[in-house]
């Protein structure tokens, strides 16, 4: 099969993993029992993403609005980080994955940050593939941290603020250097995209499947891949546009 005829990849997947909770209740099981059953489909797309060589995977693992959520499940969610941090980080590395922690991380508790901040120093020169995990993270917070960051600049008069354009407000929002999000998918059936990488996202190809996020696997994700290249990307342009630009 020769170079144009293979099926066009995304270089950049998002995930809304959603559906721990709810896949544990069916089986009438706690909640926190989904959450690390989910754990397993995690290493599963990390794998299956570093096999498929696209570049980059962000996954929203706990959003600024989880705090809301009950103690119990909210303590359970930061002990499981622990232990991940604890259990993955090695192999992760071995294989030549960078992590990244994206969010407010100042919220955590200093044996998990500390934790974060170590595993991403000591995976930083990794390329195989880029794993962002979004934590105590929403995109309209995203984007007021970046407005933020600005206008302190303009304010100390290091910047014009007419010199702002959408590719320098780029540079001060999350995941700034990585490939932008082609492919978001959400799981558990819930069709919106819920402050999550609200700015990235403008031109990402939206996928959405009621499987709950345990029991997602590799033909899951490539059936995700199959209507990614089925869809035509043509950023404002005509399709005869597109056509006739190769």
């Amino acid at each position: 099969m020769d170079s144009d005829s293979r099926p066009r990849l995304p270089r950049h997947i998002a995930i809304v993993m959603d559906g721990n909770g709810r896949w544990a209740e069916r089986r009438h099981r706690p909640r926190s029992f989904g959450h690390r059953e989910g754990q397993k489909a995690v290493r599963a797309a990390v794998e299956y993403c570093r096999r498929k060589g696209i570049e980059a995977l962000t996954l929203f693992a706990f959003s600024s609005e989880n705090w809301k959520r009950p103690d119990e499940e909210v303590g359970a969610l930061m002990q499981l980080f622990l232990d991940a941090l604890d259990r993955e980080v090695d192999e992760l590395h071995r294989n030549g994955v960078h992590i990244s922690f994206i969010g407010d991380l100042g919220a955590f508790a200093p044996e998990l940050a500390a934790r974060m901040q170590d595993a991403m120093r000591r995976t930083a020169g990794n390329t195989a593939l880029s794993l962002n995990v979004a934590v105590n993270y929403g995109g309209r917070w995203d984007i007021v941290q970046a407005a933020r960051t600005l206008a302190h600049s303009a304010a100390r008069g290091e910047l014009d603020p007419g010199a702002i354009d959408e590719t320098l407000f780029g540079r001060h929002v999350c995941l700034d250097g990585q490939p932008p999000v082609d492919l978001f998918i959400r799981t558990g059936g819930e069709v919106r995209v819920s402050n999550f990488l609200l700015w990235q996202i403008a031109y990402a190809e939206l996928y959405f499947t009621d499987a709950l996020w345990p029991d997602v696997d590799a033909g899951l994700l490539d059936a995700a891949l199959a209507e990614f290249a089925r869809r035509e990307r043509r950023y404002g342009l005509t399709s005869a546009q597109m056509r006739a630009a190769g």
